[in-house]
């Protein structure tokens, strides 16, 4: 508040102290309380602040690509991937899958729920309505998308390109790369919509190969 840094002097690696965290969140819960329902007797928050109060927080990330890599989970990931769930009773209704105990140091381990169960624990990771995965910012926004990326399109239409496209050829890509050899380029032979393909794609990847030879 005083507009500068004031760095700390206790000696653990921390940046905020928790005893004193807990203390300032139970005086501003208590004080958002007592505007929101001004009926309450006194008797009520002298009992809050009698109790010690505890605020969950956690070792901070090491690094950048700590972060990364935690978020990529939930933003890239669902729940849970088909090759953890490792069978399926249907007569018992119950479901078995793998997972990691980190009480244990990450040790892998198995975990049987009812279906019933299983279902309820899934939907908690379903996003409630209005809210998405990930959100794109500056010109690739959902408010400036329609107006800002088509004038940027219009205007690097008419320059002269040939210096970002050595930059980008300075380093071959691996995105095409045969994952088998890792030296030949993979070749594009048929695309097709979220609808998949057709029933005689094969007929039509096969027509295409005799074209090219």
């Amino acid at each position: 508040e005083a507009g500068f840094w004031k760095k700390g002097t206790a000696k653990d690696d921390f940046l905020f102290s928790v005893e004193a965290m807990s203390d300032k969140f139970r005086g501003r819960f208590v004080s958002k309380l007592r505007k929101a329902l001004p009926q309450l007797p006194q008797s009520l928050y002298d009992k809050l602040f009698k109790k010690e109060w505890v605020v969950y927080a956690k070792t901070p990330f090491g690094k950048p690509e700590h972060v990364i890599e935690y978020l990529g989970r939930y933003t890239h990931k669902i729940a849970i991937s088909n090759h953890r769930i490792l069978s399926i009773d249907k007569e018992k209704r119950e479901l078995t899958f793998s997972l990691k105990d980190y009480r244990k140091g990450g040790q892998k381990t198995t975990l049987t729920l009812s279906t019933k169960e299983f279902i309820r624990r899934f939907q908690l990771h379903i996003l409630p309505k209005g809210f998405t995965r990930i959100r794109h910012y500056g010109f690739l926004s959902s408010s400036w998308k329609k107006e800002k990326l088509p004038l940027l399109q219009l205007q690097l239409r008419d320059k002269n390109l040939a210096h970002i496209v050595t930059f980008a050829t300075q380093e071959k890509s691996l995105h095409r790369c045969c994952p088998s050899c890792k030296k030949e380029t993979l070749i594009t032979l048929f695309t097709f919509d979220s609808r998949g393909p057709p029933k005689d794609y094969k007929q039509i990847i096969k027509d295409k190969l005799e074209c090219k030879h």
